[in-house]
């Protein structure tokens, strides 16, 4: 059985470079980012002129995808005045509408007006001590369980920002897309 949902694909974002691993150093937040309004996306290998095309390390978590229901949820808990940009997470999709984490482990579609990509749901996309310097002090710890969802392309094809619809395997629960999901042992 297939689950349609409709999404909006609110953000593509493509950096050529990542400096966010681990601890937190000067000059790290300078590195160029691309808000854009298509990417293509290559089977197994990830988004073309992303950080993490191609690389070894990576095949198995090359996209992210980020609720900005999670993004709303992480500002909300932390008493902000507003929402801040959900690029500073530094995912590559951010979406709404959509709850991510019962969609690890399973492959699924997204439908834009770009075409179909099917990707499979991988590993939490964990968040990094990054997000007290770039957001606020106690972001980090208000987006474990919220960071997104790594994927893996299984599909060449192109992803365009705008509405869409996420074909599932498992039903889905948009109202969920904000709450944090915290697994003491993995998804099998």
């Amino acid at each position: 059985m297939v689950h349609e949902h409709a999404v909006e694909v609110l953000h593509l974002l493509v950096s050529p470079a990542h400096a966010y691993f681990g601890r937190p150093r000067e000059g790290a937040a300078d590195v160029p980012t691309h808000d854009l309004d298509e990417v293509e996306v290559v089977a197994g290998k990830g988004i073309r002129g992303d950080r993490f095309f191609g690389k070894a390390a990576h095949m198995d978590a090359a996209v992210t995808f980020l609720a900005v229901e999670a993004w709303e949820a992480v500002a909300r808990d932390l008493g902000l005045p507003g929402v801040p940009d959900p690029l500073l997470a530094r995912r590559n999709l951010v979406v709404r509408g959509v709850e991510l984490d019962p969609l690890r482990g399973h492959d699924f579609d997204l439908v834009t007006a770009a075409g179909t990509v099917t990707f499979h749901g991988g590993r939490p996309a964990n968040p990094c001590a990054w997000m007290d310097r770039v957001v606020a002090d106690g972001a980090w710890k208000a987006m474990r369980g919220r960071g997104g969802l790594r994927c893996t392309p299984r599909t060449d094809g192109r992803v365009a920002r705008g509405p869409g619809v996420l074909r599932s395997p498992v039903p889905l629960d948009p109202a969920r897309a904000g709450e944090a999901v915290l697994r003491r042992t993995p998804l099998p």
